[in-house]
């Protein structure tokens, strides 16, 4: 791509690494955006709100739900020579929730996920959440390629986020048994990787507090639960009906407006990286604005990722928020009867992002960048990905298949419809972590400056290509997935997919 390489010698791009940092701040400035949120709506606002500044209009769908939001939490333990405090790591979003006078009950430690917890009726149940340790990761991935050698994705997925997702208690059946609350703990995991957790954020409101500790503190509260011990547990939260939020999309027109690329992600999250695809969006609107495409690209903006049991598409096809977006806006993408037609999908998701692991006990920075997990849903668009990669300072990446009817990220729902998309989805161990700092010192503005570059260079070279050699997306593969086992220096790697 020789208008590429000529691009990119120029520099003509009209933002730089530090407004992309300017851009982060202002979004967190607003403060922690769960989906609806008065912060996420604040957010919001400012995306249209540039958008319009650069002279386009946007197209919204606007939704009602029921909101839920931690306000306070706590645990205080009745021993026999006077109460003390227990930390609270993080309350569990939508679990439920007390007065302020929360709920008592002795403490009764409950294993399994439900089978037991009748057994602490009219009490408080604790359990036990352990880190994977033999699950392997091959079940939910499937690798294609790698860059540099030897990069993978870990063998036996660890952390809190796969951890939460997977072996969550059954709160709803712990509500239906009479238990009064539940207090979960991360074991395996260290204090402060599991500080603030906004997990598990999949499920539907449970009716029933619960909340999370660290092992330190678990410990606390296991030592008490064997010594038939009391506690109150306190989950104030907010509860807004028919909370309303907005999905938006925004349209720079091309030569040709019957066929369209998608660049999309998602606005509600909980730190700096978790969600901060549309700061990078925002850069890759004002670079197409002066370099206009041969084609239309449609830049959408989804709510709905940390409220997925609501947005979801109606057909059930897929649990990702995008979905709901493809449902209500047809003639944009589906290509029937006179309809845009949307041959690919672009979705920046999670960016800048360093690695920080559990080593020795310890939570540390441990890599300058997060593994890069990027799907690429046919051989085109991986050919288009590698290439568009050439020239990047650092890279740390490996590129996965659908696998087993799972593809992490907002860009499932192009690959359900059978729209080839390239999708970065970086899964660090703070992803869903709230914080004061909102995880700034984990963040990289220099290399979400190269990510953001790379997504611009993907939308040019699809530019250049027909549907036709896009093609449409591969099926997921099935069974058990490939992980690592082989890696190439880039220019072999180029080679071998010609």
């Amino acid at each position: 791509m020789v208008v590429l390489e000529e691009r990119k010698k120029m520099k003509e791009y009209p933002f730089t690494k530090d407004d992309l940092l300017a851009g982060v701040e202002k979004m967190n400035s607003f403060g922690t955006r769960p989906t609806g949120s008065p912060a996420h709506r604040e957010f919001v606002s400012y995306l249209k709100d540039e958008i319009h500044a650069m002279g386009f209009e946007t197209i919204s769908n606007e939704y009602k739900f029921d909101r839920w939001q931690a306000k306070s939490s706590s645990i205080v333990l009745h021993n026999p020579d006077g109460d003390s405090e227990v930390h609270v790591s993080s309350p569990f979003p939508y679990s439920g929730e007390t007065d302020e006078n929360g709920v008592s009950g002795r403490l009764i430690r409950v294993r399994g996920k439900h089978i037991n917890f009748a057994i602490a009726k009219d009490n408080i149940a604790v359990v036990e959440v352990k880190d994977f340790m033999h699950t392997y990761s091959g079940i939910a991935f499937d690798q294609k390629n790698a860059f540099p050698a030897g990069t993978a994705i870990p063998k036996y997925y660890k952390g809190p986020v796969a951890s939460a997702f997977v072996k969550f208690p059954f709160l709803a059946v712990a509500a239906k048994m009479g238990v009064k609350a539940v207090i979960c703990v991360w074991e395996r995991m260290s204090d402060a990787m599991v500080e603030g957790q906004y997990l598990n954020f999949i499920l539907g409101y449970q009716g029933i507090p619960a909340v999370w500790v660290n092992s330190t503190d678990g410990e606390k509260i296991i030592a008490a639960a064997e010594a038939n011990l009391s506690a109150t547990v306190t989950l104030t939260a907010e509860r807004e009906k028919d909370a309303e939020t907005e999905s938006f999309c925004s349209i720079i027109y091309g030569e040709d407006t019957n066929e369209a690329v998608v660049i999309n992600t998602h606005t509600d999250g909980v730190n700096c990286v978790e969600e901060n695809g549309a700061i990078a969006m925002l850069a890759m609107m004002r670079y197409f604005k002066e370099h206009k495409p041969k084609r239309t690209l449609i830049f959408v903006f989804v709510t709905g990722h940390f409220r997925l049991p609501v947005f979801k598409s109606p057909n059930g096809i897929s649990d990702q928020a995008t979905s709901l977006w493809l449902h209500d806006n047809k003639g944009l993408w589906d290509g029937r009867d006179g309809h845009m037609k949307v041959v690919a999908a672009i979705t920046p998701e999670h960016m800048g992002c360093t690695e920080w692991k559990d080593a020795d006990g310890v939570y540390k920075k441990t890599n300058d960048i997060d593994i890069e997990e990027v799907y690429t849903g046919n051989e085109t668009m991986e050919k288009v990905y590698w290439e568009c990669v050439k020239g990047r300072e650092r890279l740390r990446t490996v590129t996965l298949k659908g696998h087993n009817f799972l593809h992490f990220g907002e860009g499932q729902p192009f690959f359900n419809v059978g729209i080839p998309e390239i999708s970065l989805v970086t899964s660090p161990d703070y992803l869903c972590v709230e914080s004061e700092s909102h995880e700034m010192e984990k963040f990289d503005p220099e290399l979400m400056y190269e990510q953001t570059l790379t997504f611009i260079r993907i939308a040019e070279y699809l530019d250049g290509l027909t549907a036709e050699e896009i093609g449409s997306a591969d099926k997921y593969s099935l069974g058990v997935g490939r992980i690592g086992d082989e890696a190439f220096d880039l220019k072999t790697l180029i080679e071998k997919l010609k």
